[in-house]
């Protein structure tokens, strides 16, 4: 293979436990909510004020905004209160603080990076590129969220990385956000959940309808039916109310820092982690933009791909896939239509790298296998790295590969620029392999990225270190399409 010149960044993003994510506590029963709630309720007011005073003096410095904070916590477990009792203002935070807790994001991990460009790049010097970096940040439990931080490419490529905010703060969800029933029925459809029982909850649903809307036309169907058909309708109804919760909204605040912004998993498919977010500008037809990005899902059984949009990183949709090809893990989607469809790559057998072609984001039928392990390098498994990058010789995809003692390297491949269903030039070796600095983290011996671009013709790789930490390699564009086979 010819000489690729592969120059890795001194600039190393190493995770920080002191990144800790206010999150809510629940214990186990209704019944031990009920007794530390009549604990707080038992205190003079005196010792709440001063206890009160103790939580905000420890954790007001590492929270933003520790009593809204608070104050959300006690509005959350305030129904275990007795009826007609009036609280103090400061009674309230204090409860809200026995029913919170501190969570490290990364005290284990920050890794699988995917690069964008940011959509503000007002002010940045001639030649140069402000892009976000998401990152998969991991911790107790081994739970995955979604973290972010933000840089600058120089004109040469050098990546400059802006200082993180302390604190870290989740989005709220969007009130009354509404969903479509023609796209709720046809997920319903793939699902096979469209029977008579939610043909009649759709009925009584305006074309646009609200989670509230449903949950009403779901209760109010199920009272129709006839006693001994309740049971199996309430089956089909928590199945459809799952669909609904996993397709949702969130907003952070404007004033928000783009580092201090965290995508915690909230929904029963993401319980145990958001991993591996690919993110993607994607180009419209009409020349606008929309960011979108697949992930993996996990409950801690299953792993789904799932799809996020945005176009501001502030606004964020959650959104479930659909179809017979949407399995695995490692989904990416191309950035434009190709022929009039959107295309993805997948590797849905686990070791193969298939493409699907659709009319909808949403829903994928299909799929075509376009590369296979052929070195030793990847013998074990073939996966993307990323969404593929549009370049005049056709689509870049970086890609990984597993051989020998699963040891993960980064490579190559191109893909035609009008049928991407042809492999059209294909690295034989890696072009990043794991050196000796790079072989021990939480996952040993493996590099892995989840998304690049090209700067400057410079192609810009930021990859995991071992599972553990994120760095990058700057590699001249031309000596990759040029090393091709």
């Amino acid at each position: 293979m010819k000489t690729i010149d592969v120059t890795r960044s001194t600039v190393t993003l190493d995770p920080d436990r002191t990144h800790v994510l206010a999150r809510p506590f629940r214990p186990m029963s209704d019944q031990r909510s009920i007794k530390i709630a009549a604990r707080v309720m038992a205190l003079p007011e005196g010792e709440v004020h001063s206890l009160l005073a103790g939580v905000r003096a420890e954790f007001g410095g590492r929270q933003v905004r520790i009593d809204d904070f608070l104050r959300t916590r006690y509005e959350d477990v305030s129904p275990y209160l007795l009826n007609g009792q009036l609280l103090s203002e400061e009674r309230q935070l204090l409860l809200g603080g026995y029913f919170g807790h501190e969570y490290s994001l990364e005290a284990a991990a920050l890794f699988n990076p995917s690069m964008t460009p940011h959509p503000d790049q007002s002010g940045v010097p001639s030649g140069s590129l402000r892009f976000i970096l998401s990152l998969r940040a991991t911790a107790e439990g081994h739970v995955s969220s979604i973290a972010f931080r933000g840089g600058v490419l120089d004109a040469a490529s050098n990546v400059t990385m802006d200082v993180p905010s302390r604190y870290s703060l989740e989005p709220t969800q969007v009130p009354n956000s509404t969903f479509q029933k023609p796209l709720f029925e046809r997920k319903l459809q793939e699902l096979r959940l469209m029977g008579p029982f939610n043909r009649e909850v759709l009925s009584g649903l305006p074309d646009a309808f609200t989670m509230e809307d449903l949950l009403s036309s779901i209760t109010r169907s199920v009272q129709q039916l006839p006693e001994n058909e309740q049971a199996a309708a309430l089956i089909i109804a928590r199945e459809t109310k799952m669909l609904a919760r996993s397709n949702y909204e969130v907003q952070f605040t404007s004033e928000s820092a783009l580092s201090e912004r965290v995508l915690f998993p909230v929904t029963p498919s993401q319980s145990n982690g958001i991993e591996d977010a690919r993110f993607v500008l994607f180009q419209h037809e009409d020349g606008t933009h929309t960011y979108y990005a697949t992930y993996t899902a996990y409950d801690g059984k299953l792993i789904l791909p799932q799809f996020l949009e945005t176009t501001d990183f502030l606004r964020f949709k959650f959104i479930t896939l659909n179809g017979p090809a949407v399995e695995n893990k490692g989904m990416a989607l191309f950035p434009r239509k190709i022929n009039g469809l959107y295309a993805m790559l997948g590797r849905q057998d686990a070791e193969n790298i298939y493409v699907m072609f659709s009319d909808h984001l949403h829903f994928w039928d299909t799929m075509q296998l376009i590369l296979e392990p052929a070195f030793p390098w990847e013998f074990i498994q073939l996966g993307n790295c990323g969404s593929p990058i549009e370049t005049e010789a056709g689509w870049l995809v970086i890609s990984h590969g597993v051989g020998a003692m699963r040891k993960y390297c980064i490579g190559a491949f191109l893909l035609d620029r009008d049928d991407p269903t042809k492999v059209i030039g294909r690295l034989p070796e890696p072009l990043i392999r794991p050196n000796p600095n790079e072989r021990d983290g939480y996952v040993p011996n493996v590099v892995y990225s989840c998304g690049s671009l090209v700067h400057n013709g410079q192609l810009v790789i930021p990859y995991g270190i071992s599972d553990y930490a994120t760095t990058f390699a700057t590699i001249p564009l031309e000596q990759v399409l040029g090393a091709m086979e």
